[in-house]
């Protein structure tokens, strides 16, 4: 066992763990879950059947990540952050595993008490502020925000929310280029996607 685990977190059986990984009081990992290396989850997650983490995921606490849902590789969710997996719940008539799927991108960031509903992709780099409710697909790079979730701007690689810089004109000159006051990562938005320049 290359991974770090708490005595009171649970393993089930079938389970796949990467190599560093942290898994902290009172979590529970449920059988058919991966999770890829480095990845960091605190307490009290719970990570259902068959879901996979890629590498370098962090999970704060109190996160249930449902079944059909998938995240990519160096992923940020906030503490209790919501993933959904079924639009029409029912105690009655359960799904019997046919999820709505779910996946979120590399690198994006999931404020805390964001919810997911399920059906959608998050973009890579996108960030999710915390408290929103996200009810659509997220592009990348994306900074979304409110109940429901809109887009509200940009987020650089780095995190960074961008700012419309004065010098950077696009090609198209409609003043649509960004540079990251941090990272100094330069970006330009054609067709309402975000580009790396």
């Amino acid at each position: 066992m290359n991974y770090s685990l708490h005595e009171t977190a649970i393993i089930d059986d079938n389970v796949t763990i990467g190599d560093n990984t942290k898994i902290w009081h009172f979590s529970h990992i449920q059988s058919g879950a991966i999770i890829g290396e480095s990845c960091s989850l605190g307490q009290n997650v719970n990570v259902s059947n068959n879901v996979t983490l890629g590498n370098g995921v962090k999970v704060q606490n109190n996160v249930s990540i449902y079944e059909g849902v998938t995240i990519e590789d160096y992923v940020f969710c906030g503490p209790s952050c919501v993933f959904t997996n079924d639009l029409t719940p029912r105690a009655r008539y359960p799904k019997n595993h046919k999820y709505l799927p779910t996946i979120v991108r590399h690198d994006a960031t999931i404020g805390a008490n964001a919810t997911i509903v399920c059906g959608h992709e998050v973009g890579h780099h996108a960030t999710i502020a915390a408290g929103a409710v996200v009810t659509c697909n997220v592009k990348p790079h994306a900074l979304m925000a409110g109940v429901p979730a809109k887009q509200i701007g940009w987020v650089c690689e780095c995190g960074q929310v961008l700012k419309q810089s004065q010098n950077n004109v696009t090609r198209d000159d409609m003043g649509n280029g960004f540079v990251c006051p941090d990272c100094g990562r330069e970006y330009k938005v054609i067709d309402g996607e975000m580009i790396s320049d």
